[in-house]
């Protein structure tokens, strides 16, 4: 059966919460593990859900992975500008990765932007280490944006968030 790619529904919040909060730490991408505070926020797409659009990779009945797209802004946006959409908390279920799903969900996240009206471009922001993400935003025509490169926690530092930018 062909990946599909819907909104996600209520139903799917703990699985995809799960999902992402396990992709996360087991690529190393939380500084404090089980006891980051971050944690919780990749775990509550609930909220995520109600301020922006989440979207699920689904197949065979099977939630694979998801994304959260910020049309314009909002209170999920950590770096859209006006006229800008933004990509936030792609995760796949490591099972599933290397199967085109991370793509398949950027892809959408790029037609929802190019029917936004008034969205001429789509940024996001993505850790050093995340390099097979990298290659997707890449192969997608997004470019790095090292201007716009920002910490999360500035006053800990620790952390430097790499931006890209897709013109559309």
């Amino acid at each position: 059966m062909d990946l599909l790619i819907r909104p996600a529904e209520p139903a799917d919040y703990e699985e995809l919460g799960d999902i992402t909060a396990r992709a996360y730490l087991r690529d190393g991408l939380l500084d404090y593990g089980e006891d980051d505070a971050y944690l919780h926020v990749l775990r509550d797409v609930a909220a995520r859900a109600a301020a922006a659009d989440v979207l699920v990779a689904v197949r065979d009945g099977r939630v694979l992975g998801g994304v959260t797209f910020v049309p314009a802004g909002g209170p999920v946006a950590d770096l859209a500008r006006p006229g800008e959409a933004e990509i936030r908390m792609l995760a796949v279920a490591h099972a599933a990765r290397g199967q085109g799903t991370g793509e398949t969900l950027v892809r959408s996240c790029l037609d929802r932007a190019r029917a936004t009206p008034g969205c001429r471009g789509v940024v996001l922001s993505t850790q050093r280490t995340m390099h097979t993400a990298h290659r997707i935003y890449e192969r997608l025509g997004f470019i790095r944006t090292p201007e716009r490169d920002w910490q999360p926690v500035p006053e800990l530092g620790e952390i430097t968030l790499l931006t890209y930018r897709l013109t559309l």
